[in-house]
């Protein structure tokens, strides 16, 4: 219940503020000086003890606003008479609705590490303290009337209005019934991030939502994490094994404070919604390490905020779990054991390429060699690795990172990603000079990335030099063994295989079940195809062969495409013709 205005101004007007407070009524013209003695000789005279500015109300001197914007200003506090102009919805979040409630204080936003609150008691220590406690950022007071603050709280509370938009902490328990809160806890070191690794009465409905939210994509095994709103309504989505679906549609006017949720746990500005923002959040689920790369990105209803969930264990699963078959694995193993030269794997973003060179540096000896990385971003941490981020706002890019990584004695080198000429030719350099250089690049194939290297300004003679291999790579969905059945393949199914020398009488598929999403599909596997160039290719490459004639010459030496590899794998059961031609056609 909101205090009266004189019970209130009893507790803010103490007697060493009261010759200021009085001083400031005066300058700003709001009493006299002779209203203002009348007033202090009032209240020496009377048989109780009142505050100056119970008597000044009392007596009709003065409006309780004008005195709480007096005494705002004694303290050299800001006064704003409808704290909803300054309100950010999302800073709400902050502190829990029971508590905000309770003691009549608005959350206005973040400004230079500090939360700014509205109040009608500056002088409550006991609530700013507890604040403080809360939140983890030291508080600075806004004063506003009480009656101004729990209108702006009834009228824009998402509990505060319950038929209509159904935003109940009731609702919130139902859709997340059965999670276990204290499944999660947030690692950085920030203070505000405020998730609270055990329950509690004053948990909010938006934290824990945003909790059960992050644990359900883990737990289901997602890569990436939509939250978007539109005209009225906000969905979330989960992308599993490459396909996005529908999980939740929370309130629509739950979208600002979910937001802002995810940007204070991700150190980022919530004041600012005109601009994308990049930030990053590290939690534990159940004792396993959890990344989440955060996007925000301003659209007509909103920011759509994307999180990219990373398993910091699961980019090092191993060569022999990626799906390659025993003769290729065979002939990638002895390609990444070579002395010195540059290993390349190509493919379109989320084909799996960083697991893959993960995977790769992790069968080596980080006792005995000194492996350096340079990666936009960090993806996961690798044991015994020195691992460098970029920073192009600082000048480290991936061409100067890499000239600084020459002079620290390296063995093996990883750069997170070929993209302009000077990268290349300084990775070129450094295989030429006697170092193991793994990287990846974009193209369609791997024949491909021979191409590419020149037309990125490497000299032909010097890509034949220091080129070892080139990996290429998909991922398609693996059939799921739970619903996994015989199937008799039609005429187009067949003409299709029938293209790359591949006959089946029968074949696999899923028809669908709850462990699979009804799509048929769970988990992924990768299809790879891999260019090891023998002596005629490398004199090729130097003269500059046409593409035509170079296909045909990697045709006659037996070179087995990324789409030979997916339809083995058809055969095999693993996956569908659908999957190999969805990943392979671009």
């Amino acid at each position: 219940m909101d205090r009266p205005i004189q019970s209130l101004v009893s507790l803010t007007v103490d007697p060493t503020h009261l010759s200021t407070v009085g001083e400031v009524l005066v300058e700003r013209g709001d009493i006299n000086g002779d209203q203002l003695r009348e007033a202090l000789m009032i209240q020496t005279r009377g048989s109780q003890r009142l505050m100056l500015g119970e008597i000044l109300i009392n007596e009709g001197m003065v409006t309780p606003d004008r005195l709480l914007s007096a005494i705002a200003h004694s303290k050299g506090l800001q006064f704003v008479s409808d704290p909803r102009e300054l309100a950010d919805a999302g800073a709400r979040a902050l502190l829990p609705q029971p508590f905000r409630t309770q003691h009549n204080v608005l959350p206005l936003g973040l400004d230079s590490g500090e939360l700014r609150v509205c109040t009608g008691d500056p002088d409550d220590f006991f609530v700013i303290d507890e604040m403080q406690k809360l939140t983890g950022f030291r508080v600075r007071l806004v004063v506003s009337t009480p009656e101004a603050i729990a209108a702006v709280l009834r009228s824009e509370e998402p509990d505060a209005e319950a038929p209509s938009t159904g935003v109940t902490s009731e609702l919130i328990d139902s859709i997340i019934e059965g999670f276990d809160e204290s499944t999660l806890q947030v690692d950085a070191s920030h203070a505000a991030d405020m998730a609270e690794s055990e329950p509690s009465e004053t948990s909010g409905p938006v934290v824990r939502l945003v909790n059960f939210i992050i644990c359900a994509a883990v737990k289901e095994g997602a890569s990436d994490i939509h939250i978007e709103p539109d005209e009225g309504s906000l969905r979330v989505r989960l992308r599993i094994d490459g396909t996005l679906y529908q999980r939740l549609t929370p309130p629509h006017r739950m979208h600002a404070a979910i937001s802002s949720r995810i940007k204070i746990m991700a150190k980022l500005d919530i004041s600012e919604r005109r601009v994308p923002q990049d930030g990053e959040i590290s939690v534990r689920i159940e004792g396993k390490a959890i990344d989440l790369r955060v996007s925000t990105l301003p659209g007509k209803f909103g920011e759509k905020t994307v999180m990219r969930v990373i398993d910091r264990s699961g980019s090092q699963i191993g060569l022999e779990k990626l799906g390659f078959r025993p003769e290729m694995l065979q002939r990638f193993h002895h390609l990444i054991s070579e002395p010195h030269g540059v290993v390349l794997v190509s493919g379109p973003t989320g084909s799996g390429k960083s697991t893959t060179l993960y995977s790769a540096l992790s069968q080596f000896d980080t006792m005995s060699l000194n492996i350096s990385t340079v990666e936009d971003p960090v993806e996961s941490n690798l044991a015994g690795v020195h691992q460098t981020q970029t920073n192009n706002k600082a000048g480290l890019t991936f061409a100067s990172a890499l000239r600084a990584l020459l002079r620290q004695d390296p063995d093996i080198i990883m750069v997170g990603e070929i993209r302009d000429a000077e990268t290349a030719q300084v990775a070129v350099q450094a295989a030429l000079t006697g170092h193991l250089v793994f990287s990846t690049l974009h193209t369609n194939d791997a024949p491909s990335a021979t191409t590419r290297l020149v037309n990125l300004g490497v000299e032909p003679f010097l890509v034949a030099a220091a080129l070892r291999g080139v990996l290429a790579q998909r991922l398609v969905r693996r059939v799921c063994s739970g619903c996994r059945e015989e199937y008799v393949p039609d005429g187009h199914v067949r003409a299709s295989m029938g293209k790359y020398g591949a006959q089946a009488e029968r074949l696999w598929r899923g028809h669908g079940c709850k462990r699979c999403h009804e799509s048929g599909c769970a988990g992924r596997v990768g299809l790879y195809e891999l260019f090891i160039p023998d002596q005629k290719i490398l004199e090729a490459i130097t003269a500059r062969v046409d593409h035509s004639q170079f296909r045909l010459m990697l045709d006659a030496a037996g070179f087995e495409s990324i789409w030979d590899d997916g339809m083995m794998k058809v055969l095999a059961g693993a996956t569908t013709v659908e999957e190999v031609h969805s990943a392979c056609r671009h």
